[in-house]
Formats: C-alpha cells, structure tokens, sequence
C-alpha cells in the first residue's frame, strides 16, 4: 500500500497544534475541504467535504505527539498527523496511505494544503487571533 509524507514548520506551540488536530468537532473552522463534520461516537466522525462525505474513525492517539484515523468514502485509506518540536516552532508531518498509486501526485498536494491550513490556524491562534474571525480560504 502506497504511503506518503508532506511536512511544514508551524510557529505555535505543540500544545496548541495538538489541540487543534485533536478537535474533529472544529475541523470545518480550519481544514481548507470539511465543511461540517458530525460525531458518530467516541473517535468517529462523518465529514462533508469538497471532495465528498468522508467517515473517519480514530485509530491511535498519542498526546501530544501524534494521532492516526482510517478513513472510508475518500482515496485515504488511513491518515496521521506527527508533531516534533523544533525549538521555538513545531515541525508538523501528515502522512496518509493509500490504495491506487495514481492518486500519489493529487494526495500529496492534498495534504500540503491540509498543512498551510493547519499552519495558518495554529499561528493565528498562537498570536492572539480570534477563533470565530479566522477566515480558513
């Protein structure tokens, strides 16, 4: 099964950033594709997306280093966030895996904008910014 990484750095502390991938229920106020998202049960949610209805059920979490969900209804059969600190900012991987190499090229420029939303997120929040004033386009 093909699998790929895409980092970026995030001036915000791990705890913020882990707060924020840790929230499914908050996904729509930064994640650039889910529009609402809706609680299934402990760790399993349904996403609407721009790329169409995603269920994603919580598979490992490990506070505040890492969390991995598989996913059904989307390309993605698993994905992951990792977060190392790297002094004064947070180096932020997301991986998925994924069944038909075909999509490799379409998924990592996916998760690079999954990045930059996370990132601009994180560091709105981290200087002070309001939740309810971020604009996530």
């Amino acid at each position: 099964m093909p699998k790929l990484e895409r980092t970026i750095d995030i001036a915000a502390s791990q705890d913020k950033v882990w707060q924020i991938i840790d929230d499914d229920d908050n996904y729509p106020k930064w994640n650039i594709v889910v529009n609402e998202v809706t609680k299934l049960g402990e760790g399993n949610y349904f996403f609407k997306t721009n790329v169409g209805d995603i269920t994603s059920t919580r598979i490992e979490t490990n506070a505040p280093e890492s969390l991995a969900a598989t996913q059904e209804g989307s390309p993605m059969t698993s994905l992951g966030y990792i977060l190392k600190p790297k002094g004064d900012i947070i180096e932020a991987t997301i991986w998925t895996e994924f069944d038909d190499a075909n999509q490799e090229t379409i998924l990592g420029i996916a998760g690079e904008m999954l990045l930059k939303s996370l990132k601009k997120y994180a560091e709105h929040l981290e200087s002070g910014g309001n939740p309810d004033e971020f604009n996530k386009k």
